[in-house]
């Protein structure tokens, strides 16, 4: 096939038609990019005969994998699970290393090769194994928060590694010991650099770049800084994705970090499927089939010795049984990061083609199995850990005669002040929530709680989700509440839905999602003060009660929008969900003078007219036929976009 663009369009057909494949029957993206690249690679149908063609932009994929992984690093996080990161997840990546680097010492290896594949048998796929673990609703499990908690300190490892590989290429003309001295000299250099721009120019640049409300202008601001950091790193001898790594951990705690990972994530995606799509040219079949009987030898010597080194880590560091056989299970595989450091120690001639392409014939192989053994994983950490009762986590009932009950999902404060009220009223309820400690401690108090995630559609079928009477979401995190809507709707679709919000421009959205009633805590503290002062004021009750009732059948249409200032504070994330009023000044030239709002077409602009003002009169509720005149003005409320657009439409016609 000839032709640059035929070639890439082949590239793009295959790469499509494998992710639907292995989505179809439950296989990871990755190996589909992998599976992908073998087609098209010179051992299949030789479309690309040179994969280092495209070595540039596939290293980006990891530039941007490894920014992204810098803003998810929480400190904060890592502390709170210092005990089993800094114990177990040291400890299996320390062992680990070392027992595959002595295996491959006796297999003929030098030290320094076969110390690459030790590290990279001593990482396992974080992509895979949180992905899975949270849509089986597991995530907050005891087992599966020591798997998060090892996968966190491979993560961290992976720094290490990126600094150390490219400077073991030298290694023959300088000690080891010489080589690492110098890489950490290198990386504290430039991380005291990174520490200082982070600190004192990007948060007023992001700042800057935020108050442009311009996407474009943040997404090529947020490409910008992590090439810029990946290019220092690079001028200083080391990995490109180890400076968009120090540059995310600097970002990682701002304000934007929320935004900066949407922005960063499609140009992340593609490019990391590039760089996939390139290792899986770099695989040569004929060295899979004449070596397949190594191969598979060495996929059960990586699952086998992973689990128990895992276990021989936790039992270390008196961590529970089963939990670590889980966490074993879970993490025997190979992670996406091992084919980082394969290619990097490839490019450096640290590891010859050949013995990479076996090792990453292994890892491909050890992901393929990775959905099943995380699915299965609690079922056979129980058949290992004999004579002892397998640990339930989600403690739901299976047969409790659960019918007409309330369903509550979240016990924070608000869930348990509903909870209250309806013990008073003899409403019978069930609650379920992700806390294991808060379940503990409500369970001892008496109250009917179980432990689960509820966006797990088991766990609702188990608290009689076809059985209830009402079902009250009282947590506020937006994405989990519409997740859940989702999941009660697809079992339940006549049961009626309270969602408690923070945010009222999340109000329509979650309707639209199949909630019956949304509460936004914001617009109904302000509905239950306006009814206290109207109450003073001396309105009669039934007045009051009327007008709160209108409010809350019409979605508080009264009480959306207001008037920005300085003190207001709108992150990026926000801008285009907040509701603002704005007053438009109708000047002797504006385009709207002489015009009436309907010839105006104000309604197809997305705004509504919230009063006119008119010779120091408020026109409360002005006709759509009235002409405007000059010095009228116009009050009207919208997105903030959309109001910036109405403004110069009705100001300069265009």
């Amino acid at each position: 096939m000839e032709g640059g663009f035929a070639e890439i369009l082949f590239l793009m057909l295959v790469a499509v038609l494998a992710v639907w494949l292995f989505k179809r029957i439950h296989l990871p993206p990755i190996l589909a990019y992998l599976a992908c690249g073998i087609v098209a690679g010179p051992s299949v149908l030789g479309v690309y005969s040179d994969p280092d063609s495209m070595h540039f932009f596939a290293e980006l994929g990891i530039v941007f994998l490894l920014f992204s992984l810098g803003l998810e690093f929480s400190l904060p996080k890592m502390l709170a699970m210092r005990h089993l990161v800094f114990g177990v997840g040291l400890g299996q990546t320390v062992i680990t290393t070392l027992v595959f680097m002595i295996l491959a010492i006796l297999f003929g290896l030098d030290p320094i090769p076969a110390f690459v594949i030790g590290g990279m048998a001593a990482l396992s796929s974080t992509a895979i194994v949180i992905k899975q673990t949270s849509e089986m609703g597991i995530l907050n499990t005891g087992r599966a928060q020591m798997a998060v908690s090892i996968l966190l300190f491979q993560d961290i490892a992976v720094v290490p590694f990126l600094i150390i590989i490219p400077l073991l290429a030298g290694v023959g003309e300088q000690s080891m010991s010489m080589a690492i001295a110098l890489a950490v000299f290198k990386g504290t250099l430039v991380l005291i650099i990174l520490l200082a721009v982070g600190k004192w120019i990007l948060p007023r640049v992001f700042s800057e770049v935020a108050r442009t409300r311009t996407d474009e202008l943040f997404v090529l601001t947020t490409i910008l800084v992590a090439l810029m950091a990946a290019g220092l790193t690079h001028a200083f001898g080391l990995s490109m994705a180890l400076g968009a790594f120090l540059a995310g951990m600097m970002l990682g705690e701002s304000q934007y970090r929320h935004q900066l990972e949407a922005d960063i994530r499609p140009f992340r995606d593609i490019l990391m499927g590039l760089f996939f799509i390139t290792i899986g040219m770099r695989l040569e079949l004929s060295l899979f089939v004449v070596n397949l009987h190594w191969i598979l030898i060495g996929l059960v010597v990586l699952v086998v010795l992973k689990i128990l080194l895992i276990r021989a880590s936790a039992w270390a560091f008196k961590a529970p049984s089963q939990d670590a056989w889980a966490s074993g299970i879970k993490l025997c595989q190979m992670g996406e990061f091992s084919f980082v450091i394969a290619a990097l120690a490839t490019d450096h001639n640290v590891l010859s083609n050949e013995i990479a392409s076996i090792i990453m014939s292994i890892g491909i192989l050890s992901m393929a199995i990775t959905p099943y053994l995380v699915e299965n994983s609690h079922r056979l950490s129980g058949l290992i850990v004999r004579g002892k009762q397998p640990q339930n986590d989600s403690f739901i009932p299976h047969d409790e005669g659960l019918i007409d009950h309330v369903l509550i999902f979240g016990f924070g404060r608000v869930g348990q002040s509903v909870s209250r009220l309806l013990k008073i009223e003899a409403i019978n309820y069930v609650v379920v929530d992700s806390d294991p400690i808060r379940v503990q401690e409500s369970r001892s108090a008496g109250e009917h709680i179980y432990f689960g995630d509820v966006r797990n559609k088991d766990i609702l079928r188990a608290v009689g989700i076809d059985k209830a009477k009402m079902a009250i979401l009282t947590f506020d995190e937006h994405s989990n509440a519409m997740h859940v809507i989702d999941s009660v709707v697809a079992l339940n679709p006549d049961l009626p839905i309270v969602v408690r919000t923070r945010k009222d421009y999340h109000l329509e959205e979650l309707y639209m999602a199949g909630a019956s009633q949304v509460v936004p805590e914001i617009l109904e503290g302000s509905l239950m003060l306006v009814s206290q002062v109207l109450h003073l004021s001396g309105v009669p009750m039934s007045r009051i009660l009327k007008r709160v009732r209108k409010e809350r059948k019409e979605h508080y249409r009264h009480m959306h929008g207001f008037f920005p200032g300085e003190t207001t504070e709108i992150s990026y994330g926000k801008q285009d969900k907040l509701e603002f009023m704005h007053a438009v000044v109708l000047t002797s030239d504006a385009h709207a003078v002489g015009k009436s709002i309907t010839e105006l077409n104000i309604a197809n602009m997305r705004v509504s007219v919230k009063g006119l003002r008119r010779d120091n009169k408020e026109v409360a509720n002005p006709d759509s036929n009235m002409q405007l005149k000059v010095n009228d003005v116009l009050v009207i409320s919208g997105k903030p976009r959309r109001v910036e657009r109405t403004e110069r439409i009705l100001l300069e016609g265009h």
